[in-house]
C-alpha cells in the first residue's frame, strides 16, 4: 500500500515538475523553428461544426505588471490530454498572445501574465488538438481585451 501510495506522489509531483520546467522554456515549452510538417501549423483553420462557442476575457490584477487572464467559454472545454491527438469539435486549448505575439497555451480556463505592459492588446485564440485555430465561416474563434 505504501509502495502505491508514494507512485501516486512522483506521479502527481513530476507531472508537475514537468508542466513547469515546460512553461519556463519560452513562450510555450518548445522552438516552433523545427516544426515543419502541416500537423502543427497554427496559421491554418479548421471548420468547426455546429453552434459557435462563445468565447470572452477578463483581466484581473496580480502583483506588479501581472494581470490574472481569465478565458471563460460554452461549448468548448480545454482538453489537455488530448493534445498533439485527432481534432474533435468542441475541445482543445487556447493560444494566448500579447500585442500580436504569442506568449503561450492555455490548457485551461485561468492563466497568469506576467509583465504585462499597460494598453496592452490580449488576444486568445481556440484551437484544435493539431494546434490549428478553429475558424468560423473562415475567421477565427477569438476574443481580445486591452490591459488597464
Amino acid at each position: 500500500m505504501r509502495a502505491l501510495i508514494l507512485f501516486f506522489i512522483g506521479l502527481v509531483f513530476g507531472g508537475a515538475g514537468g508542466f513547469l520546467a515546460a512553461g519556463g522554456m519560452g513562450s510555450d515549452g518548445h522552438d516552433h523553428a523545427g516544426h515543419s510538417d502541416a500537423s502543427h501549423v497554427h496559421s491554418t483553420l479548421v471548420a468547426w461544426e455546429g453552434p459557435a462557442p462563445r468565447l470572452d476575457l477578463a483581466l484581473s490584477p496580480d502583483t506588479g505588471d501581472a494581470q490574472n487572464l481569465h478565458i471563460m467559454t460554452e461549448g468548448f472545454i480545454f482538453a489537455p490530454e488530448e493534445a498533439n491527438g485527432p481534432n474533435r469539435t468542441g475541445t482543445g486549448h487556447a493560444h494566448v498572445y500579447v500585442n500580436g505575439e504569442k506568449i503561450m497555451r492555455a490548457y485551461g480556463a485561468w492563466v497568469h501574465l506576467a509583465d504585462v505592459p499597460a494598453n496592452a492588446v490580449i488576444r486568445v485564440t481556440l484551437n484544435a488538438n493539431d494546434h490549428s485555430g478553429w475558424g468560423l465561416d473562415g475567421q477565427p474563434i477569438a476574443a481580445e481585451i486591452t490591459s488597464p
